[in-house]
C-alpha cells in the first residue's frame, strides 16, 4: 500500500501563491492532483509522468498552476499562481503504478493521501 502525505496547504488572499507537495512512501509511475470543494464534484487538476512531463492541466486553472515532481524524493509538487477564491478547496494528492491513470483522464486512482485544505480569500 503506497501512503502520500500533503503539505503546504493554508490561507492565502486572492492572487497569492501556495506550493503544496506530496511525499510517496514509494515512487509510482503516475502522481497528481486532484481537489473538491464543498458541495461541488471532484476535479482532476493534472498529473504527471514519471519523466517529469506532465499532463495538460484543468481549463479552470491553466496559466496558474503547474505539476512537478522528484522522483529521488518521490515527490509531486502543485505550484499554484494567482489564486482565486474559486479555488477553495481540500486538495489531495494521488499516485498509482499504472499507467492508464496518467493516460486516461477518467481512470481512478488507487492510492490518495488525506488532503490538504487550501482557502482564498477575496
Amino acid at each position: 500500500q503506497v501512503t502520500l502525505m500533503e503539505s503546504g496547504g493554508g490561507s492565502v488572499q486572492a492572487g497569492g501563491s501556495l506550493r503544496l507537495s506530496c511525499v510517496a512512501s514509494e515512487n509510482t509511475f503516475c502522481m497528481g492532483w486532484f481537489r473538491q470543494a464543498p458541495g461541488k464534484e471532484r476535479e482532476r487538476i493534472g498529473v504527471i509522468y514519471p519523466n517529469g512531463q506532465p499532463s495538460p492541466v484543468a481549463d479552470s486553472v491553466k496559466g496558474r498552476f503547474s505539476i512537478s515532481r522528484s522522483n529521488g524524493k518521490n515527490a509531486v509538487y502543485l505550484q499554484m499562481n494567482d489564486l482565486k477564491p474559486d479555488d477553495t478547496a481540500m486538495y489531495y494528492c494521488t499516485a498509482d503504478s499504472r499507467p492508464v491513470t496518467c493516460a486516461n483522464a477518467s481512470a481512478e486512482f488507487r492510492h490518495w493521501g488525506q488532503g490538504t485544505q487550501v482557502a482564498v480569500s477575496s
